[in-house]
Formats: C-alpha cells, structure tokens, sequence
C-alpha cells in the first residue's frame, strides 16, 4: 500500500529525444479492430464496460483518499514530511485558474484545464518531482450573491451548496489534488490573511525614487526632514496633526477618492474600468453603467506601471496575453503642455508636441474639473455661434447639462469608437502658447478623464478623430507635416515640419519627427510652458463594492470620518449574518440613483466601541465590501500554506514552491507558479491585480518571487452546436436529430448554430451524464484527445466512444475479457518490431507530455496499442516488457484503468509513483529504410536499403531491382536525383 507520506527517490532518465508523429488524433472510429466490429451474443464478463469502469473508478478515488496519494510535502510547517523522510528538491507547482462555484453545475467543457494540468501534474510526479496541485473557490463576488437574490436564498447557503456540488462532480475525474491545500475565499480564516494584505497596502507607500513599496512608518521622517516634499509644497512639520494625517493619506497606495467612476444601479455597485463591457453595461447582468462622482476606495495600481509593463519580459507567457497588459497600461512618452484659458493654466498630454502649430481647438472631456468655471467665465451666450456648437442649447450651460446627460450610460470604450462625433462649445477661448492664436474650447465624449489630463490640443490635419470633429463643426484645418490632402482627411505620415515657426526662436520648418518633438520640448520647458512627460492608460483600481457578499474591511471611522486601520489581532473582521442581504433596488436606467450598501442596515455591527490607543471610543465600520478580485489576487500562496495561522504564507515555503530558479531558467528568472492554466479573459483583470499584490509583497519583503505566475497557458474551450426554431427559441441539442444534412427536433426543422456552451443553450452536457454512461477515464482520454490544448474544438458525444473503445483494447491486452486471467507473460521476449515500436512511444510520449501536447500524446499510445492488438491479437499472450511501461504511460491521461492494470500486473504500490520509463536510444532509428524509386516521375518501385547506404550503392540497388529494371532496358540513364530518405528518381530517354 502506499505510504502516506511522499518519499520517491529520484531517478535517472534518459534524455528526450526528437521523435516525429502525426499532429492529429487519429480518428477513434477509424481505429477498430476485428474485434471491435464483431457483434458478440453476450457481452464476456470481464470486459471493460462503463459498469465495470465506474466500480474501479470508485475503488481507486478512495484509494488515493486513505493513502494521501497526492499529499505534497512543505519545508516546514503542519504539511512537512515525517521524521526521516527527505524533501525533494524538484519540484512543480502546477495551478488552475480559481474557479467560481457556479449554481448551474459543470458542463463538460469546464473540466477541460482541470484534466490537462492533472495530466501534466501526474507526468512530473513521475518523473520523480514533488507536485503541489490542488483546487480551491472564489466563492465571494457578484455572481454568487446574483444568484443567491434570485433563488431568494442566502449567499452563504448557496455558496456552500454550489461548492458541495462542485466538488462532487469534480472528485469524480479522479483529479490528484492535495486536498489538504484547497481554500474557499468566504472561509473567515481565508479572509483574515485578504484583510491582513489590505493593511499592507494601506501602511505602506510607493518610493518614486526606489521604484518600490516602502512602510509608511518609512515615510513620516522623511516628510519631517522634507526630503520628500507634501504635495501642495508646505513644510509638513508646519501643519496640523490632520493635515499631517492628510499628506500621509494621499501617499497610500490604499487611498480614498473622489473621483468618476462607474455606477450601475441594477447591481446597486460600482464597477472598475475593467468590469464594464464596450457598449456600456455590467459584464455581469447586462445592465446600463453610468458615470458618476463618488468617494470610494483605490488602490494606487498606477505606480507599478514600468514594472508592471517591463517584468513581462521575463515572463513565459503567450505574446497575446502580453499585448493585451501593455495596451491596457499603455505607456506612451510625450509632453505635458499649458494652454491659458480664463487665467487658469490649462494642461494637456501629447505625444506630438511637435504639432502644436496646428492645434486649432481644445477639447475637454465633459467631466473634466474646469467645464462648470469656464463656462460661468465665458460668454455666456451662444449668440452670434455657429448653430453647430451649441447642441441645440440657448445657453453655454444649457448645452454642457444636456450633452453629460446624453452620454451618462456610455462606457469609456463606447466613447472611443469611430462615430459620428459630438460636442458643446464652451463660450471660452484658450491660448496656443507657441503662437498665441485664440482657439475655442470645447467638450466632447471622445476625450476622457482616465487618460492624461481630460484635456487635448486638437491637431485635425494630422489625427483622425480630431479631423472628424473639425468637419463636423466647421473649424479650421491647418497642416503642419507635409504630405496629403488634409482637406480631405489627416496626414498620419512623417512628412517634413511646415507652418511650424514663431518669433520666439522656435522654427520646426524642415524638421523630422524626433528632431522636431525634442526641440519642442525644449521650447516649452525654457519658456515654463510644459515638461516632457510619461503617460498611462492605466488608472488605480477601483477597490469597493456596495454590496454584501465580499470582504469587510479592517478599517473603521471616527466621528469626525477619519479612517483608522485595525490591529491585526483584530483579525478576521466577519461578515456578519444579516436578514436582509439584499441591495436597495433600483431602476437599472436610474442614473441619479445613490449607492446604499447592505450592510449599512446591519446597525449592531456598523457601530462598534473600541480602544485603538486613545481610550475607548465610538467607531463606524465601512460598510462597503471588497471586490470579488481580492480574494483571487494572492490564493496561489495560501495553497502553499493553508494551514499556517501565524503568516499568510512562511516565506522558506514560499521560497520552496515558487521563488526564482536562475540555475533552472535562467538569471531573470522572477519566480511564481511553474505553470498557470486557465483562459484569456482574465488578462487585464485578475493576471494585472494578481500582479499588482504580488509586487507589493516582495517589496515588503513577504515573499521571494518578483511574479506570481512564471508560465502560463491559455487553454482552448469546448464548445458545441445549439439548435433554434423558427421563433428563434432554443431546443435541446441532445433531441436533435440529422436528416440528409438538416437538422430536427419534433419533425420541425430547425437552425444550428456553433460556439458556447451552456444551459441557456440547451446544449450543455454534464461531465456527470458522461462519467456514468462511458466512465471518468473515457471523458479524460476524449477530452484530451479533441485537438491541441490551446485551441477551440467541438463537443459530440457520439465520438466519446471511441474513446471507450481505446480503452478496452488496452484492457484486452492486459485482461482476458472472457477468463479475466492475465494475458502477459514475463518470460517472452520482445521481438526487434516490439522494441522498436515500445522504445519510439516511450520517447514520443515523454516529449509531448512535457510540452503539453496530449493530444499527441493519446495518438501515440493509439498507434501502440493498435500495434499490440494486431501483432497479438485477443488471446495470445504478450511480453510483459511491452505492457508494463504501456501501463505507466497510460496513468496520466486514465489514471483509474492505470492503477486496476498495474495493480493487476502484480505492483502493490501506486503507479502514480512509479518511474517513468527509459528508453533505449538505438531503438529509435531504423537501420534500413523503404525508398521510393520513380522512373520519368512514376514511381516503379520500393527498396529497402540500409540507412548508411552511399549514394552509389542506392542507385546500383535500384537499376537492378526487379520491379524497377524492366523500364530501364533499351533506354539510356540520362540522370538520377537522389532526395536522401525521401525518393531516387530516374530520369531515362
């Protein structure tokens, strides 16, 4: 039996070698055999049935679960090995992206990654590696209390529920979990730690200087010293102890704004940039967003943009996802420019400022700070305006009150799109510094506040949605790059400058781009007009939710509204258990409607008494919640320490599962998970959070990896065909029936269709209805045999046979399906086709397996036991030597039949453990090889030669062949063409 504690001696294997198959899965139905197709009276009592399949499948699971089979041993802690047994110093840290525990259950298409890092887990297990693999839940957030508002229940019972029934569903994929390691994000001693890491947020600050998150304990010296300047100029040491605690406040990297952000009423929360769809509603529900100005709490994100953007070099990431994180930061040099406006310095952000001759009008975004003082400045009045810019308004005021009205549900993405473009005349004019022209400021929902100043210089020669403007409203068009017609439309080209020169010893004229901005630069800085400048995309994260399913916070407020962090031994601060959890409903088109937390009705819990050092006092709690990305923010380290009550993870653990490597991958190497799997979408929402918390906690010393992901793959999706009728309803796929190429549900035609998969569909299969009818180790084998782990592929259930069909065939080589006796025999000999074809799996298998191409991988092992059954039949017995490795090979992808054959094989201990199998070099070239000989372009005939055979020695064998010599007699050898390996052709007259 096995131990239940891990301790496997590493092996020595031999080196991968370079062995060639077919890309594709071979096609299960085309791989019978006889007796595949034969139609027995009765089925044989010891075959391999879906019965027999989930009988084993039981027996194993529970197997594993008594013996602690995949228990992965730590450095030190409650999870350390027993006295005596020794560490392994290879390891794997394998991880699925956190699941959220759906109220609908699985589909088939859910466990997809789950296999596929199981699979690789138990490969490296193998290979002689410790394997830390385990599965947790992000069980807080807005779809579980979704859901739970719909079923009237509460969140709690729905989430355990929900979570409950994950479980069960997944424990019967036989997936090699530490189940010692799985955390749920609503356990309160899951959120002690989530809690805890806000308050190292909170406490500490970002080091300009350092580029690095420093303890705010750091900071108040050197504000008193003024080394580090306040943030209007005065001396720190002059002000009030709340004007101190303002000043520390703003350098927080957890902070309090206000600011736009984004409300949506039929959620009763507000939303982050990145949680908004670009037609304007919740990515959750569908409903409308609107901007609105409220306090909330941020997370100052923003300072870790360069490393943010820069440390993905050194990550093993696909390119896609790297793209897509550096164009959300969208780092971008230029310069920072004022433009007088009303006696205010007006500043804007440009990447051109070698453009600014040709800035003929201002655009401010319709929040922007200064739209409600220019307009009470300006004229006043639209008279004597260009009907054009006045928005169908008498009045500058009018216009600007109905235009951010009219904008109020569009998303930032929405407003950026190529449309009709609109906007409102402010009745003010702004300077152009280098020429000093007076040009009309305007509003308009292409700019936004989130990027740069919520101000440009419009250029309309040389950008496309400035010229867009100016032909709509009827401004001037000034071309300053040579080149086009920008009459018609902008120049986006790098012609030489024009109409770029002042009597203030500026003169671009002439001038290329890079020449000309730094000249620019230069101009303004000496005149105090503008400074070179590093801009972002990026803005801080928006870190609270009014709703009541999350995280509390650690913070409380006197009665003055001043924040006051809690002790941690204060910690965990607990959601309390309230009647009504519900949000204040509102009209989802409401967008004056006001946030009203649920937990603001929780009286006894909000107001608190407590004694933070002044005695005691009357404190109010917030009465906000965490976002659902707290929690999946820094799950990764508490798999390595579940249990630790005294740290969120000891960092000689940490150091163990995920520090750098520079012996392994190199002297850049940031640390992190060994590989992360789960889909694309989560690149700019969790992957950036999850980065963002994991830096901070290696400044602070916390943990020893720069990164908490060092490789990861996006895997693909199953998706499948769904069906409508003719009022466009959906059908049950599985009702479907094909005739002649069309399709029928009821005798009524109906129309497919092809993506998702889901239960609005009706085309949802659960992995439950499969593991009954076929068994857990035919859905594991089907899945990963559907095409490459990255792409997309099509569910069909009719083709889960074959690979029930695979799976007997390995079971009838090992187990007389008529006798249930042994087929192997220890004693026979492997024949030379025997080794070759074991030696050339084993190698092929090891390489795909490595590189996650299983699909491949069960191609291989096809062929092989397609190979056996053919050379040995049904009944003949079989060399041990060619079965035993099948048998390990096998146990990644169909770990249950895996553990039944070798256990049948006379093994006590879990295959799970045993060494991968070596192979013997030799056996993986062949000695001769089969050449296709052609004569005039028609192949005439085949030699076997020896691989070493000369170029003369090949053309001798095939003039002399008795296939070939026929069409040479009477003609003259013009030539030959030798393709080594290939073919020999040739060419006669």
């Amino acid at each position: 039996m096995l131990r239940s504690r891990r301790c496997v001696a590493l092996c020595e294997i031999s080196p991968s070698c370079a062995f060639t198959s077919r890309a594709n899965i071979l096609d299960f139905m085309s791989m019978t055999t006889p007796s595949d197709s034969s139609t027995p009276t009765s089925t044989p009592a010891y075959r391999y049935t879906p019965e027999l399949a989930n009988e084993l499948e039981a027996t194993w699971q529970k197997f594993w679960a008594d013996n602690g089979t995949f228990y992965a041993p730590n450095p030190v802690g409650d999870l350390a090995p027993e006295d005596g047994e020794d560490l392994p110093e290879d390891k794997l840290f394998v991880q699925d992206m956190f699941p959220y525990p759906s109220g609908a259950g699985l589909h088939v298409g859910h466990p997809l990654g789950y296999i596929a890092t199981d699979v690789y887990a138990r490969f490296n297990r193998m290979l002689g590696k410790n394997v830390l693999h385990t599965l947790g839940y992000d069980a807080f957030g807005l779809p579980a209390e979704q859901y739970a508002i719909q079923t009237g229940t509460h969140p709690r019972t729905t989430t355990m529920a929900n979570i409950e029934n994950m479980q069960r569903q997944i424990s019967r994929l036989g997936l090699g979990h530490d189940p010692r390691r799985s955390v749920m994000t609503t356990d309160p001693q899951y959120y002690r730690w989530t809690q805890w890491i806000f308050l190292q947020l909170y406490n500490a600050w970002f080091d300009q200087r350092e580029q690095r998150a420093r303890r705010i304990d750091e900071l108040i010296p050197l504000l008193r010293s003024g080394e580090i300047p306040t943030p209007d100029g005065r001396e720190y040491v002059s002000l009030t102890v709340d004007e101190q605690a303002d000043v520390v406040d703003s350098f927080r990297l957890v902070y309090r704004s206000h600011s736009m952000v984004n409300w949506c009423p039929g959620l009763g929360t507000v939303l982050a940039n990145e949680e908004v769809t670009a037609d304007g509603r919740s990515d959750r529900g569908n409903f409308p967003v609107f901007r609105k100005n409220l306090s909330q709490w941020m997370m100052r994100i923003t300072a870790y943009s360069d490393r943010l953007i820069d440390d993905l070099e050194e990550l093993d990431w696909p390119d896609k996802v790297k793209a897509m994180q550096r164009n959300w930061i969208g780092r971008s040099r230029g310069a920072e420019v004022d433009f007088d406006c009303q006696g205010h310095a007006l500043r804007v952000f440009t990447t051109r400022p070698d453009t600014l001759f040709g800035a003929t009008y201002m655009v401010l975004a319709p929040e922007h700070e200064l739209v409600d003082e220019f307009v009470a400045k300006g004229t006043g009045s639209y008279e004597g305006i260009d009907p054009r810019w006045t928005y169908d308004s008498a009045t500058p005021a009018e216009a600007v009150a109905n235009y951010r009205k009219s904008i109020a549900a569009k998303s930032d993405l929405e407003r950026q799109e190529n449309k009709e473009k609109t906007g409102v005349f402010l009745g003010a004019y702004a300077t152009n510094p280098v020429n000093g022209q007076q040009i009309p400021v305007f509003i308009a929902d292409y700019v936004l506040t989130g990027y740069g100043t919520g101000a440009i210089m419009a250029v309309p020669a040389h950008d496309t949605r400035d010229h867009e403007f100016a032909t709509v409203f009827g401004l001037p068009i000034i071309e300053v790059l040579k080149g086009g017609n920008v009459a018609e439309e902008a120049f986006l080209g790098e012609g030489p400058h024009l109409n770029s020169a002042n009597d203030r010893d500026l003169d671009l004229n002439g001038l290329g781009k890079q020449e000309a901005i730094e000249a620019t630069i230069t101009w303004l800085t000496e005149h105090n007009l503008g400074e070179e400048k590093i801009q972002y995309k990026l803005r801080d994260w928006l870190f609270a939710r009014q709703r009541y399913w999350g995280e509390p916070f650690p913070i409380v407020y006197d009665k003055d509204g001043r924040a006051h962090d809690l002790p941690e031994s204060m910690l965990p601060i607990e959601l309390p258990e309230v009647e009504d959890y519900k949000p204040v409903s509102f009209d989802p088109d409401d967008a004056d409607s006001e946030p009203q937390p649920p937990l603001a009705k929780a009286k006894d819990w909000v107001e608190v008494e407590l004694d933070l050092g002044d005695g005691p006092q009357t404190y109010y709690r917030d009465t906000n919640v965490m976002p659902q990305w707290a929690g999946s923010s820094w799950y990764q380290l508490r798999y390595i320490d579940p249990t630790n009550d005294q740290a969120f993870c000891d960092l000689e653990n940490e150091r163990y599962w995920s520090g750098p490597r520079p012996d392994k991958h190199g002297p850049n190497d940031p640390g992190g998970v060994d590989l992360y799997v789960g889909g694309v979408e989560h690149a700019v929402l969790h992957l950036l959070y999850s980065r963002f918390w994991h830096k901070v906690l290696f400044d602070l010393g916390y943990v020893t990896s720069k990164e908490p992901y060092r490789r990861l793959y996006n895997q693909g999706y199953i998706q499948a065909y769904a069906f409508t009728d003719n009022r466009g309803v959906y059908v049950p796929a599985a009702e479907v029936e094909e005739k002649d190429g069309e399709f029928f549900y009821q005798g009524e035609k109906v129309h497919r269709e092809y993506g998702k998969m889901g239960k609005s569909l009706k085309n949802a299969v659960a992995p439950d209805d499969i593991c009954r009818d076929y068994g857990a180790d035919t859905l594991r084998v089907y899945e990963m045999s559907m095409g490459p782990l990255d792409t997309s592929r099509p569910w069909a259930t009719k083709d889960v046979v074959g690979a029930q069909r695979f799976l007997q065939r390995l079971w009838r080589l090992v187990v007389n399906e008529n006798t249930g006796e042994l087929r192997t025999d220890e004693d026979l000999q492997l024949s030379d086709e025997d080794s070759k074809q074991l030696h050339r799996t084993i190698a092929g298998v090891r390489e795909d397996y490595q590189n996650l191409r299983i699909n491949t991988v069960v191609a291989k092992l096809i062929e092989y036991v397609n190979y056996l059954t053919k050379t040995y039949g049904d009944t003949k017995a079989l060399p041990t030597e060619a079965i035993a490795p099948l048998v390990t090979m096998v146990g990644p992808i169909a770990p249950h039949i895996a553990e039944e054959l070798w256990h049948r094989l006379g093994h006590n201990r879990s295959v799970a453990y045993v060494h991968y199998p070596a192979y013997e070099e030799k056996w993986l070239h062949d000695d001769e090889i089969e050449l296709p000989v052609q004569v005039n372009g028609k192949v005439r005939g085949r030699l076997s030669i020896s691989t070493s055979a000369t170029e003369e020695e090949v053309l001798a064998a095939a003039t002399q062949d008795e296939k070939v010599a026929p069409y040479l007699e009477g003609k003259n050898l013009v030539k030959h063409i030798l393709v080594p390996g290939r073919m020999l052709n040739l060419v006669v007259k």
